[in-house]
């Protein structure tokens, strides 16, 4: 650390504790720092594209996760670097605005500043490396407008969105069923989208598992799945064109909030008492017929005297139930939810058209659907998978496969994948390059070789020869004029996106570029790092 003199030569103190903290500055900071972006995104390289490994991550009470998703990797990583934080945040924001792509943004940052770096050992000012980059952003994000297409879908023609989301789904673990797992995305996006407004709300879609079965049993359901059972054993299982009371009051009879005790000295004192308590528990009951429900859902318990009641009464009840998948449940079946018997009404209550206990295998595992509801807005995906891990993983996919449909809802432009669109923005960002004066013009340069670095990663985990493969690619597209030839990594036999149907979509791609490009610069402009070392 710096040490000052006075006018007499005596040493003073200006940082505090100065002793205690490390210092790295000019080059040296930007080296270590563009060095631990650099070891970030290496870990995520291996897990871009359909032939992409995945990654094991122990957490530190013995979870293991095992993912291919970006953003869940290094949420778990547990970083410490604070470069590599950045790297952290930048493919969470990309996993919150897209939800796809986590992982090539990664890939994408970390290959801007590989060649920063090149950059900064000639000499070239930070500064200018990170204007020439953000030139060159602009340039690859028009370009992107340009060759992207117009997809058009309806309600009755989903097979557009489905072929996107299977490009989605064929870097994940799930690539053997995509195309049906594709299928229930596109439709539970569409039952739960608003057309007009171009929304969706993701909230409607719930995503439910339960370990056993196989993954080809996954379905969707338009209603909800709670994993709850009746509280009686001996209630009908089944119940038709159900109204359904929805409850967050207890069965129980009523605790006064004072503090009190009850003497009972005498055989009939316990006999009043017990004849009030049952009175009550009756009335309650009684509330709840007379407003015509046929099945009551409470979040809280009952007494087992209420419960053989209900039982006795031909009232069905589910016990214990979240305050989620209340409102969920209300939202599907179109009822309210009732803080208080005494405001129990006919118009209050769901209707759903049927609701069914199911039991799965030889366990004891049961669960209740409510399905054909009045407002069919509100959907479930049931997953079903070998192990807890295999339907974890199931669920962050298909959380990717649901965003992409959401994208395509809000802007239908599509981009082709498999690099082709980083390779056509490659070579136009190269011939971009020319026009620029100036030491920009190196800058723009290497963002067109850091382009490049998503579909060599492609070529890469594909066991294809990289830099032969890329080349030729490359070659074809400057040749045809056409940017739809991509990387082959299914071994198909032809280069052309298009007819390997592999989509991604343009706002994702676009974030991707703008993301990193923002992420980079915010590291090439830091060059004095001061951190408290550590004993």
């Amino acid at each position: 650390m710096a040490l000052a003199f006075d006018e007499f030569g005596r040493p003073f103190i200006i940082l505090r504790e100065q002793e205690k903290k490390s210092r790295l500055r000019g080059l040296d900071a930007q080296k270590a720092n563009i060095a631990a972006g650099k070891a970030v995104a290496r870990i995520l390289r291996t897990s871009l594209g359909p032939k992409g490994m995945d990654k094991m991550l122990q957490s530190p009470d013995g979870d293991v996760t095992i993912t291919n998703d970006g953003a869940t990797i290094l949420e778990q990583m547990d970083v410490d670097n604070q470069i590599a934080k950045l790297m952290v945040e930048l493919s969470r924001s990309q996993d919150y605005e897209i939800g796809d792509g986590t992982t090539g943004v990664v890939v994408m940052a970390g290959a801007l500043l590989e060649q920063a770096e090149k950059l900064l050992e000639r000499g070239i000012h930070p500064i200018r490396v990170a204007e020439g980059y953000e030139m060159a952003s602009r340039v690859a994000f028009e370009h992107l407008e340009q060759i992207s297409n117009k997809f058009e879908f309806s309600a009755d023609n989903i097979e557009p969105l489905v072929q996107t989301c299977m490009t989605t789904l064929s870097s994940k673990i799930v690539n053997r069923c995509k195309r049906s797992l594709a299928e229930i995305a596109v439709k539970a996006v569409l039952a739960v989208a608003d057309l007009e407004r171009k929304d969706v709300n993701l909230d409607l879609i719930k995503v439910e598992g339960k370990v056993g079965g196989k993954l080809e049993d996954t379905e969707l359901i338009y209603g909800i799945v709670v994993d709850k059972d009746m509280s009686h054993p001996q209630m009908p299982k089944r119940i038709e064109d159900a109204k359904i009371a929805i409850l967050t009051c207890p069965f129980e009879p009523p605790k006064p909030k004072t503090k009190h005790k009850v003497d009972i000295d005498t055989v009939e004192k316990f006999q009043t008492l017990r004849e009030q308590e049952q009175k009550y528990f009756d009335e309650m009951v009684q509330k709840c017929k007379d407003a015509g429900a046929t099945l009551v859902i409470c979040q809280w318990g009952f007494d087992d005297e209420a419960n053989h009641l209900l039982m006795h009464r031909n009232l069905p009840a589910v016990r214990w139930v979240g305050g989620v998948e209340l409102e969920l449940i209300a939202i599907a079946t179109g009822g309210r939810i009732v803080p208080r018997f005494q405001e129990l009404s006919p118009e209050k209550l769901g209707k759903a058209g049927i609701v069914r206990e199911k039991s799965f295998g030889t366990t004891k595992d049961r669960m209740l659907y409510i399905e054909k509801c009045a407002n069919s807005r509100a959907v479930t995906i049931f997953i079903r998978g070998g192990n807890k891990m295999m339907i974890e993983e199931t669920k962050r996919s298909l959380h990717d496969a649901l965003c992409v449909a959401r994208n395509l809802i809000r802007n239908n432009s599509i981009v082709y994948g498999g690099g082709s669109a980083e390779i056509s923005c490659s070579i136009a960002v190269e011939t971009a390059a020319d026009r620029h004066p100036g030491v920009e013009q190196y800058a723009i340069r290497s963002f067109a070789d850091a382009l490049d670095a998503v579909p060599l990663a492609l070529a890469e985990n594909s066991g294809l020869p990289p830099i032969d493969t890329l080349t030729a690619v490359k070659a074809q597209q400057v040749k045809e004029n056409n940017p739809h030839c991509g990387i082959d990594c299914n071994d198909v036999g032809t280069n052309d996106m298009k007819e390997q149907n592999v989509f991604e979509t343009l706002i994702g791609k676009q974030q991707q570029i703008l993301l990193a490009t923002q992420v980079v610069k915010m590291i090439l402009k830091i060059d004095d790092v001061i951190s408290p070392s550590e004993y």
